[in-house]
Protein backbone atom coordinates (compact mmCIF):
# COMPACT_ATOMS: atom_id res chain seq x y z
CA UNK A 1 0.00 0.00 0.00
CA UNK A 2 1.58 3.21 -0.40
CA UNK A 3 0.82 4.43 3.38
CA UNK A 4 2.47 1.87 4.15
CA UNK A 5 5.58 2.14 1.92
CA UNK A 6 5.67 6.05 2.39
CA UNK A 7 5.12 5.51 6.52
CA UNK A 8 8.52 3.19 6.22
CA UNK A 9 10.54 5.23 3.79
CA UNK A 10 9.85 7.90 6.71
CA UNK A 11 10.56 5.41 9.49
CA UNK A 12 13.66 5.09 7.65
CA UNK A 13 14.77 8.60 7.29
CA UNK A 14 14.13 9.46 10.62
CA UNK A 15 16.62 6.10 11.54
CA UNK A 16 19.64 7.42 9.13
CA UNK A 17 18.96 11.50 10.69
CA UNK A 18 17.05 11.83 13.88
CA UNK A 19 17.56 15.20 12.92
CA UNK A 20 14.05 14.78 10.84
CA UNK A 21 13.09 12.18 13.05
CA UNK A 22 9.80 14.92 13.88
CA UNK A 23 9.13 15.87 10.47
CA UNK A 24 8.63 11.67 10.10
CA UNK A 25 6.57 11.37 13.34
CA UNK A 26 4.36 14.43 12.17
CA UNK A 27 3.52 13.34 8.88
CA UNK A 28 2.73 9.78 9.97
CA UNK A 29 0.21 11.06 11.97
CA UNK A 30 -1.26 13.20 9.48
CA UNK A 31 -1.57 9.98 7.93
CA UNK A 32 -3.52 7.97 10.04
CA UNK A 33 -5.58 10.64 10.56
CA UNK A 34 -6.40 11.82 7.35
CA UNK A 35 -9.89 10.72 7.26
CA UNK A 36 -11.21 12.32 10.06
CA UNK A 37 -10.01 15.43 9.18
CA UNK A 38 -12.88 17.90 8.77
CA UNK A 39 -15.56 15.19 9.30
CA UNK A 40 -16.44 16.88 12.48
CA UNK A 41 -17.99 19.67 10.10
CA UNK A 42 -20.16 17.20 8.40
CA UNK A 43 -21.80 15.26 11.25
CA UNK A 44 -24.17 17.53 13.51
CA UNK A 45 -22.84 18.13 17.16
CA UNK A 46 -25.54 17.36 19.77
CA UNK A 47 -23.95 19.06 23.25
CA UNK A 48 -20.93 20.62 23.80
CA UNK A 49 -18.17 18.25 25.45
CA UNK A 50 -17.23 18.60 28.80
CA UNK A 51 -14.60 20.78 30.49
CA UNK A 52 -10.98 18.88 29.64
CA UNK A 53 -8.20 17.99 31.85
CA UNK A 54 -4.80 16.52 31.58
CA UNK A 55 -4.62 12.60 32.07
CA UNK A 56 -0.80 11.64 33.45
CA UNK A 57 -0.50 7.90 33.76
CA UNK A 58 2.63 6.08 34.83
CA UNK A 59 2.42 3.45 32.56
CA UNK A 60 5.12 4.57 30.01
CA UNK A 61 5.40 1.06 28.26
CA UNK A 62 1.73 1.42 27.17
CA UNK A 63 2.16 4.62 24.46
CA UNK A 64 1.54 4.47 20.82
CA UNK A 65 4.39 4.06 18.72
CA UNK A 66 4.12 6.18 15.50
CA UNK A 67 1.91 4.26 12.82
CA UNK A 68 1.20 5.13 9.11
CA UNK A 69 -1.45 2.44 7.90
CA UNK A 70 -5.21 2.90 9.24
CA UNK A 71 -5.98 -0.56 8.12
CA UNK A 72 -4.92 -4.09 9.18
CA UNK A 73 -5.60 -7.80 9.25
CA UNK A 74 -7.58 -9.30 12.05
CA UNK A 75 -7.28 -13.09 11.46
CA UNK A 76 -7.77 -12.16 7.50
CA UNK A 77 -10.51 -9.55 7.74
CA UNK A 78 -9.08 -5.94 6.84
CA UNK A 79 -10.40 -3.81 9.68
CA UNK A 80 -9.75 0.22 9.38
CA UNK A 81 -8.81 2.02 12.58
CA UNK A 82 -8.74 5.88 13.53
CA UNK A 83 -6.35 7.60 15.92
CA UNK A 84 -6.79 10.96 17.73
CA UNK A 85 -5.19 12.78 20.65
CA UNK A 86 -1.90 13.07 22.11
CA UNK A 87 0.98 10.68 21.35
CA UNK A 88 1.82 9.91 24.72
CA UNK A 89 -2.05 10.12 26.51
CA UNK A 90 -3.30 7.36 27.79
CA UNK A 91 -5.03 5.09 25.22
CA UNK A 92 -8.50 4.65 25.06
CA UNK A 93 -10.12 2.14 22.20
CA UNK A 94 -13.55 3.18 21.12
CA UNK A 95 -15.95 0.52 19.93
CA UNK A 96 -19.42 1.31 18.15
CA UNK A 97 -22.69 -0.15 18.19
CA UNK A 98 -24.53 -2.53 15.36
CA UNK A 99 -25.09 -0.75 12.22
CA UNK A 100 -23.20 2.29 12.96
CA UNK A 101 -19.53 3.27 12.57
CA UNK A 102 -17.02 4.62 14.66
CA UNK A 103 -17.18 8.27 12.28
CA UNK A 104 -20.89 8.45 13.29
CA UNK A 105 -20.77 6.70 16.86
CA UNK A 106 -17.99 8.85 18.55
CA UNK A 107 -17.19 11.85 15.68
CA UNK A 108 -20.36 13.47 14.97
CA UNK A 109 -21.58 13.13 19.25
CA UNK A 110 -18.41 15.01 19.63
CA UNK A 111 -16.93 11.84 22.41
CA UNK A 112 -13.19 11.91 20.18
CA UNK A 113 -13.14 15.69 21.13
CA UNK A 114 -13.61 15.06 24.21
CA UNK A 115 -11.34 12.58 24.62
CA UNK A 116 -8.82 14.25 22.99
CA UNK A 117 -8.90 17.16 24.64
CA UNK A 118 -9.21 15.32 28.38
CA UNK A 119 -5.18 14.27 27.56
CA UNK A 120 -6.36 10.29 25.84
CA UNK A 121 -4.95 8.62 23.12
CA UNK A 122 -8.28 7.55 21.52
CA UNK A 123 -7.75 4.55 19.35
CA UNK A 124 -11.25 3.58 16.94
CA UNK A 125 -12.46 0.78 15.14
CA UNK A 126 -14.25 0.54 12.86
CA UNK A 127 -16.23 -2.90 13.76
CA UNK A 128 -15.71 -6.10 10.96
CA UNK A 129 -19.21 -5.68 8.47
CA UNK A 130 -19.27 -1.66 9.50
CA UNK A 131 -17.62 1.12 8.66
CA UNK A 132 -14.92 1.36 6.36
CA UNK A 133 -13.63 -2.75 7.37
CA UNK A 134 -14.04 -5.80 5.67
CA UNK A 135 -17.92 -6.91 4.81
CA UNK A 136 -18.23 -10.66 5.20
CA UNK A 137 -21.21 -12.20 4.48
CA UNK A 138 -20.28 -15.20 6.82
CA UNK A 139 -22.46 -14.90 10.31
CA UNK A 140 -19.30 -17.20 11.51
CA UNK A 141 -17.37 -14.42 11.15
CA UNK A 142 -18.87 -12.09 13.59
CA UNK A 143 -18.52 -14.68 16.74
CA UNK A 144 -18.32 -12.23 19.35
CA UNK A 145 -15.58 -13.73 20.56
CA UNK A 146 -13.78 -13.22 17.79
CA UNK A 147 -15.14 -9.09 17.57
CA UNK A 148 -13.60 -8.81 21.23
CA UNK A 149 -10.11 -10.33 19.60
CA UNK A 150 -9.88 -8.25 16.85
CA UNK A 151 -9.51 -5.12 19.52
CA UNK A 152 -6.87 -7.24 20.85
CA UNK A 153 -5.06 -7.53 17.31
CA UNK A 154 -5.80 -3.60 17.03
CA UNK A 155 -3.57 -3.21 20.12
CA UNK A 156 -0.74 -5.68 19.00
CA UNK A 157 -0.50 -3.71 15.53
CA UNK A 158 -0.44 -0.60 18.00
CA UNK A 159 2.05 -2.06 19.72
CA UNK A 160 -0.31 -0.80 23.36
CA UNK A 161 0.01 -3.64 26.26
CA UNK A 162 -3.21 -2.05 27.66
CA UNK A 163 -5.90 0.37 27.46
CA UNK A 164 -9.05 1.74 28.63
CA UNK A 165 -12.30 0.45 26.72
CA UNK A 166 -15.86 2.54 25.94
CA UNK A 167 -17.94 0.09 24.31
CA UNK A 168 -21.72 1.30 23.35
CA UNK A 169 -24.51 -1.49 22.61
CA UNK A 170 -22.72 -4.12 20.44
CA UNK A 171 -19.58 -2.53 21.20
CA UNK A 172 -20.18 -2.82 25.32
CA UNK A 173 -21.25 -6.92 24.39
CA UNK A 174 -18.21 -7.06 22.33
CA UNK A 175 -16.48 -5.58 26.03
CA UNK A 176 -17.63 -8.20 28.08
CA UNK A 177 -16.10 -10.73 26.19
CA UNK A 178 -12.79 -8.83 25.80
CA UNK A 179 -13.13 -8.67 29.33
CA UNK A 180 -13.44 -12.31 29.67
CA UNK A 181 -10.86 -13.38 27.44
CA UNK A 182 -8.31 -10.72 27.61
CA UNK A 183 -8.92 -8.99 30.74
CA UNK A 184 -5.07 -8.36 31.38
CA UNK A 185 -5.37 -5.94 28.36
CA UNK A 186 -7.32 -3.14 29.80
CA UNK A 187 -7.05 -0.94 32.40
CA UNK A 188 -10.89 0.28 33.05
CA UNK A 189 -14.07 -0.76 30.72
CA UNK A 190 -16.80 1.66 29.89
CA UNK A 191 -19.72 -0.82 28.76
CA UNK A 192 -22.47 1.68 27.54
CA UNK A 193 -26.32 0.69 26.70
CA UNK A 194 -25.17 -3.14 27.32
CA UNK A 195 -28.11 -5.54 26.94
CA UNK A 196 -28.62 -9.00 26.32
CA UNK A 197 -25.82 -11.76 26.67
CA UNK A 198 -27.00 -13.80 23.59
CA UNK A 199 -27.99 -12.34 19.80
CA UNK A 200 -32.44 -12.37 20.93
CA UNK A 201 -34.89 -13.51 19.83
CA UNK A 202 -35.19 -10.58 17.15
CA UNK A 203 -32.29 -11.46 15.77
CA UNK A 204 -33.40 -13.28 12.43
CA UNK A 205 -36.24 -10.64 12.24
CA UNK A 206 -33.79 -7.85 12.02
CA UNK A 207 -31.58 -10.00 9.72
CA UNK A 208 -34.61 -10.35 7.20
CA UNK A 209 -35.52 -6.03 7.61
CA UNK A 210 -31.71 -5.78 6.80
CA UNK A 211 -32.52 -8.09 3.33
CA UNK A 212 -35.30 -5.97 2.40
CA UNK A 213 -38.29 -8.17 4.10
CA UNK A 214 -41.28 -6.07 4.39
CA UNK A 215 -43.32 -8.30 5.71
CA UNK A 216 -40.79 -7.91 9.20
CA UNK A 217 -43.18 -6.22 11.58
CA UNK A 218 -41.10 -6.26 15.26
CA UNK A 219 -40.68 -2.58 15.70
CA UNK A 220 -36.59 -2.88 16.60
CA UNK A 221 -36.28 -4.45 13.14
CA UNK A 222 -37.88 -1.81 11.63
CA UNK A 223 -35.92 0.58 13.50
CA UNK A 224 -32.23 -0.81 12.63
CA UNK A 225 -33.22 -1.13 8.80
CA UNK A 226 -34.17 2.26 8.44
CA UNK A 227 -31.03 3.55 10.59
CA UNK A 228 -28.58 1.61 8.41
CA UNK A 229 -30.59 3.09 5.35
CA UNK A 230 -30.52 6.67 6.48
CA UNK A 231 -26.46 6.85 7.76
CA UNK A 232 -24.95 4.47 4.93
CA UNK A 233 -23.26 3.44 2.47
CA UNK A 234 -23.82 -0.22 4.45
CA UNK A 235 -23.70 -3.48 3.19
CA UNK A 236 -27.15 -4.72 4.48
CA UNK A 237 -25.87 -8.74 3.65
CA UNK A 238 -23.14 -8.30 6.31
CA UNK A 239 -25.21 -6.60 8.78
CA UNK A 240 -27.99 -9.44 8.48
CA UNK A 241 -25.22 -12.01 9.03
CA UNK A 242 -23.54 -10.06 12.02
CA UNK A 243 -26.61 -9.70 13.91
CA UNK A 244 -27.08 -13.66 14.09
CA UNK A 245 -23.53 -14.20 14.59
CA UNK A 246 -22.55 -16.29 17.12
CA UNK A 247 -22.90 -15.36 21.05
CA UNK A 248 -21.44 -17.59 23.50
CA UNK A 249 -23.72 -17.92 27.36
CA UNK A 250 -22.27 -15.84 29.68
CA UNK A 251 -22.83 -17.35 33.01
CA UNK A 252 -22.88 -15.59 36.34
CA UNK A 253 -19.70 -16.79 37.81
CA UNK A 254 -17.86 -15.75 34.49
CA UNK A 255 -18.61 -12.16 35.31
CA UNK A 256 -17.57 -12.85 38.50
CA UNK A 257 -14.21 -13.74 37.76
CA UNK A 258 -13.94 -10.48 35.93
CA UNK A 259 -11.14 -8.22 37.76
CA UNK A 260 -11.06 -4.91 35.64
CA UNK A 261 -13.04 -1.71 37.20
CA UNK A 262 -16.10 -1.60 35.19
CA UNK A 263 -18.78 1.50 34.91
CA UNK A 264 -22.06 -0.01 33.34
CA UNK A 265 -24.08 3.16 31.93
CA UNK A 266 -27.38 3.49 30.50
CA UNK A 267 -30.31 5.52 29.65
CA UNK A 268 -32.78 5.88 32.49
CA UNK A 269 -35.75 4.88 29.72
CA UNK A 270 -33.42 2.73 27.75
CA UNK A 271 -35.35 -0.81 26.90
CA UNK A 272 -31.89 -2.66 28.14
CA UNK A 273 -31.58 -1.00 31.12
CA UNK A 274 -32.71 -4.31 32.74
CA UNK A 275 -29.77 -6.22 31.55
CA UNK A 276 -27.91 -3.17 32.30
CA UNK A 277 -28.51 -3.76 35.66
CA UNK A 278 -27.92 -7.74 35.59
CA UNK A 279 -24.63 -7.12 34.19
CA UNK A 280 -23.83 -4.67 36.84
CA UNK A 281 -24.75 -6.60 39.51
CA UNK A 282 -22.69 -9.99 38.81
CA UNK A 283 -19.29 -8.27 37.41
CA UNK A 284 -16.92 -8.17 40.20
CA UNK A 285 -15.59 -4.88 40.47
CA UNK A 286 -19.02 -2.72 38.61
CA UNK A 287 -20.84 0.04 39.15
CA UNK A 288 -23.89 1.11 37.44
CA UNK A 289 -24.79 4.90 36.27
CA UNK A 290 -27.91 6.12 34.68
CA UNK A 291 -28.05 9.08 32.09
CA UNK A 292 -31.56 10.90 33.26
CA UNK A 293 -33.93 11.32 30.29
CA UNK A 294 -32.07 9.33 27.68
CA UNK A 295 -33.35 6.23 25.70
CA UNK A 296 -30.87 3.62 23.98
CA UNK A 297 -31.11 5.97 20.89
CA UNK A 298 -30.43 9.18 22.20
CA UNK A 299 -27.70 8.41 25.80
CA UNK A 300 -24.57 8.11 22.82
CA UNK A 301 -24.10 12.54 23.01
CA UNK A 302 -25.26 13.65 25.76
CA UNK A 303 -23.36 15.72 27.85
CA UNK A 304 -23.70 13.78 31.30
CA UNK A 305 -22.73 10.70 29.68
CA UNK A 306 -19.55 12.15 29.10
CA UNK A 307 -18.45 13.91 32.46
CA UNK A 308 -19.98 10.33 34.34
CA UNK A 309 -17.59 8.46 31.88
CA UNK A 310 -14.51 11.04 32.10
CA UNK A 311 -14.87 10.92 36.21
CA UNK A 312 -14.94 7.30 35.97
CA UNK A 313 -11.75 6.78 33.97
CA UNK A 314 -9.78 9.94 35.92
CA UNK A 315 -10.33 7.85 38.99
CA UNK A 316 -8.81 6.09 41.34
Amino acid sequence: MVLGRLGRGWDDLAQLDPFRSQGARVLQRRLARREIAGLHAALLPHLLDVPASPVNHPHEHDRLPYKSVPDFDSNGVRLHYYLSGPDDGQPIVLVHGYASSYQLNWVGSRWQETLSKSGRLVIGLDCRGHGRSEKPHDPAAYARTEMAADVVRLLDQLDVGKADYLGYSMGSRIGLDLLIDHQERVWKAALAGVGKFGAGSGAEQIARAMRGDDSVDLPVAKKFAAFARAYGPNDYEALAACIVGPHRKIEKQTLARIETPVLVITGEKDDVLPWSREVAAELAHARLELIEGRNHDNAVPARPFKEKVLAFLESA
